[in-house]
Order: structure tokens, then sequence, then C-alpha cells
């Protein structure tokens, strides 16, 4: 995979916003104590993608690794966030996989999101 020339620059933007507020008719996030622990949360796996995009040869594969790695911060039960926070965090980690045009998570959201791939499941008529 090539690195788009601005990569480094939107990956300091992105790490510089407030993350979890209400925007784009996202609603607040469900626990205002879980603003600070979610958003340092998505920023390492900015950080994990900014390492990546800023090595010798970035890969598919580092990045799928950096996904699933990233995904593993969040474990929902513990931490007790509901559907729109995860909504929420599934819509940064596409924003941090736009910054380097990942097209695909292999499935790996939607696994996070719905607790399996729905485009995976075989479908009886």
């Amino acid at each position: 995979m090539k690195t788009p020339e601005n990569a480094n620059e939107k990956f300091v933007e992105f790490i510089a916003k407030k993350k979890f507020y209400s925007e784009n008719h996202s609603p607040n996030i469900s626990d205002e104590k879980l603003r600070p622990i979610l958003t340092e949360k998505i920023n390492e796996v900015a950080t994990d993608f900014k390492q990546i995009a800023e090595s010798e040869k970035p890969t598919d594969e580092k990045y799928q690794e950096a996904i699933r790695i990233g995904l593993l911060k969040f474990p929902e039960m513990e931490l007790g966030y509901d559907s729109e926070d995860r909504e929420r965090i599934l819509l940064y980690f596409q924003e941090i996989m736009d910054i380097v045009g990942l097209q695909s998570s292999n499935g790996k959201l939607n696994d996070f999101y719905y607790g399996f791939d729905p485009n995976t499941v075989n479908k009886k008529n």
C-alpha cells in the first residue's frame, strides 16, 4: 500500500480533535466518564496506524492487525457503552482507515458492532 502524502497531517488533526461529543447528528456519549477513556483508546489506534503509515512497507496485513488489536481496546461489557457509542467508535475507525486509504476491515468492524459479520452469514432460502 502507498501512504497518501498528507496522511501524517491528517493523523495529527485526527488525534488533536475533540471526540465523542455531539456532532453531525450523532448524539453525545452515553456516559461522560467514558469520553476520556474512549478518546485515549481511539487515539492509540490512530497512533498505531500512523506508525504503520510511516514505516518502510505499510501493508494491508499490518493495518488489519492494527484494527484487530485496536478493537480489543474496547471491551463492550467491561466499559458498559451502548450501541450508539459502538457506532461512534466504528465511525472513528473508518475515519482512521480513510486517512491511509484502507478500503475494508475484512469484517472486523461488523464483528465488533454486531458480534458477527453479516456479510458472511449464509442465508437460507
